[in-house]
């Protein structure tokens, strides 16, 4: 029989609507309920594409017994973290204070004012390794919420103040101008040399740090570790098993050093950032890894309403990865003994495996000299692997993750010459404003064209303004700057912190224990640093102050964050390096044709630049006003600050100012 979770509108919960739980939504009714009947709240938050929260459900959620007792003695709520960030973040951060690491499936006991007094992650059906069952922690549980109330409490308590600290602790403001030499020095301390990327295993692919180092090679061209970190980088994620070099795209991270295996799930977030950066870098292995990323994405992840769904799942027919790997005598099978042979070489597919059971992921660390073959080949096992039982996907459409993919794209089809980048840009966008607007405020969620009821939060604002924004620059319609700054308006009404900092929830949305305030990026940007980039863009192309001021402000509030841990700063500091002397605001007017095309492709090639193109001077775009034409010619107007140098009719010419 269905539960609560039968009329919701995510998959993730969708997936939990026939078990024998009896789940709630999060909602004041289900804290109501547990009042009445005097119980705890059990939370448990996961999303669509986690391996381990199906490894649970599977264990756990849908058993007999074990839900049997998690009705009577708890009240039990399931969120989706991609839908509720919010009451995600509040609860990781009580997680990961009370257990010292975080993840998800995540377990968390709330007392009846939502205030956790124990947490976890995955926990299993039978105890292992020293870890207790579930149901251990269950009945664990249940008897300290009813012989020992006060120590619970106690615990809360503690929890309650130590959240509260940690939300203030995050607007510490300090100098928004960082020491890009002291930070390059940071991360080159973390760097893998062999492998590329920073740390150890797991590796996740680290997108804004990556493109801080692009935009800071510039200012440090003599510290040669810039560019190594980032080609080595860019490279090694590309070669390995982490990118799928039969479909394009990439998986979420991967479980060991050196890119070879991946956790298989694969979410927009990554890959919406990712196509950009590899647009950015102007290289062939760029072009090719963007050029084939952005076609999986479109052709994987668009939806019929135009937007761009937010993952596959790691699994199919129950096992994770099965979709993705390939035996020696697969390869055969499919492409023939030569072929296969030569696929198994060149894919580094061996008889004992890199993966599970003898099976590897595909890498490409060397490319062949015969390109053609090699075409050939991957169009054959593409078209083979789409007679396997493909993974699930999570259709739900998420606010900022489009926005993170308009931008992404809109880099790539100006970038690459490839218009239909750019339509799919903007068929999202009329998606995000027709669906999830409701005037100058988003809803954070759709599926199937039709907006959930939550409340976007801050990276929802920061990530769909800057992908309007970039929209403008790629179109010249002043409709996408009208609609951005209305968003942005919205945010610094709504959002901004007493420090000039941000909230990540507005004023008026639903109290929680504690209003979430984290300005550390993760796999996304973080709220704060996705507004900074929008702000410095809108400040570009319109000349208005406070938007300025705005980006500077918030970029102080993360101050300490970008000098003490700049792995999980990278946006905020990619956003510093450009506005340290910047951003180069550049207008490129005059008659469409070969000259205008080539000013335009060396403007957009600068790191961190804004650049917008018209044929003539116009006021709905203030950096296009009285910008003219040279003697009738294409002309590109370098400016800072909407001062700019004298007008430059020749690539040549561009190259030579200011940068």
């Amino acid at each position: 029989m269905a539960n609560r979770l039968a009329s919701a509108t995510s998959p993730y919960l969708l997936q939990h609507a026939q078990n024998p739980v009896d789940w709630w939504e999060w909602s004041p009714e289900a804290f109501e309920e547990a009042r009445r009947r005097d119980l705890p709240v059990l939370l448990s938050v996961g999303y669509a594409a986690c391996h381990w929260c199906h490894v649970m459900a599977h264990e756990s959620f849908e058993d007999e017994t074990t839900a049997a007792y998690m009705n009577e003695h708890f009240v039990n709520i399931k969120v989706d973290r991609e839908e509720r960030p919010d009451v995600d973040a509040v609860y990781m951060a009580a997680t990961t204070a009370m257990t010292g690491s975080g993840g998800w499936p995540m377990t968390v006991v709330l007392d009846h004012d939502g205030n956790p007094f124990f947490a976890g992650t995955y926990f299993p059906d039978m105890p292992r390794h020293g870890q207790p069952a579930f149901t251990q922690v269950l009945q664990a549980l249940s008897e300290a919420w009813t012989q020992r109330r006060s120590e619970i409490g106690a615990v809360a308590e503690n929890v309650r103040q130590h959240l509260a600290a940690v939300s203030g602790a995050a607007g510490s403001a300090g100098d928004w101008q960082v020491d890009v030499d002291a930070v390059v020095e940071t991360l080159a301390g973390e760097f893998d040399p062999m492998a590329g990327g920073f740390g150890g295993a797991p590796k996740f692919p680290p997108s804004m740090v990556l493109e801080f180092l692009r935009r800071a090679a510039g200012a440090l061209g003599a510290d040669s570790r810039v560019s190594h970190m980032l080609s080595r980088t860019v490279a090694a994620m590309a070669g390995g098993g982490i990118y799928d070099q039969v479909g394009g795209g990439f998986a979420r991270y991967a479980v060991d050093r050196g890119w070879v295996v991946p956790h298989f799930e694969k979410m927009l977030y990554d890959n919406a950032q990712l196509i950009g950066l590899y647009a950015r870098l102007g290289t062939k292995l760029g072009d090719r890894v963007a050029r084939e990323s952005a076609d999986w994405m479109i052709r994987e992840l668009g939806t019929a309403e135009g937007g761009f769904a937010s993952a596959l799942d790691a699994d199919s027919e129950g096992v994770e990865g099965k979709f993705y790997v390939w035996s020696p005598g697969e390869l055969v099978a499919v492409l023939g003994a030569e072929d296969g042979a030569w696929a198994a070489e060149v894919f580094e597919v061996t008889e004992a495996g890199t993966f599970e059971e003898g099976a590897s992921t595909l890498q490409l660390r060397h490319r062949p000299d015969d390109t053609e073959r090699l075409e050939s080949v991957k169009t054959r096992l593409l078209a083979a692997r789409a007679e396997r039982v493909r993974p699930a996907r999570d259709d739900k459409v998420v606010a900022a993750w489009n926005g993170l993919a308009i931008s992404g794209l809109v880099d790539a089809g100006l970038l690459l010459g490839e218009r239909r980048y750019l339509d799919a840009a903007i068929g999202a966008a009329e998606l995000l404003w027709r669906v999830h607007a409701q005037g100058a405020r988003l809803l954070r969620v759709s599926r199937d064209g039709v907006a959930g009821a939550h409340a976007g939060v801050l990276e929802d604002y920061g990530c769909v303004a800057a992908g309007f924004l970039a929209l403008t620059q790629a179109t010249g319609d002043s409709t996408w700057l009208d609609r951005a700054t209305a968003l942005l308006d919205t945010a610094l009404t709504h959002f901004r912190a007493e420090d000039g900092g941000f909230y990540d929830t507005a004023d008026d949305a639903e109290a929680l224990v504690t209003r979430p305030r984290d300005p550390s990026d993760n796999a996304s940007p973080s709220g704060i640093s996705a507004m900074v980039h929008a702000l410095v863009t809108a400040h570009a192309l319109t000349g208005e102050g406070r938007y300025r001021t705005a980006a500077e402000e918030a970029l102080a509030a993360t101050s300490n964050l970008m000098t003490k841990a700049p792995r999980f700063a990278g946006w905020s500091l990619a956003a510093a390096a450009t506005m340290a002397d910047g951003p180069l605001e550049i207008a490129v007017v005059g008659p469409p044709g070969p000259d205008r095309d080539a000013l335009e492709a060396a403007a957009r090639r600068k790191p961190g630049a804004v650049v917008v193109v018209a044929d003539e001077a116009r006021d709905d775009i203030p950096l296009l006003s009285s910008r003219t034409p040279v003697d009738g010619k294409a002309a590109a107007y370098v400016c800072r600050g909407f001062v700019c140098e004298r007008p430059v009719t020749s690539v040549g010419d561009l190259a030579k100012t200011h940068t």
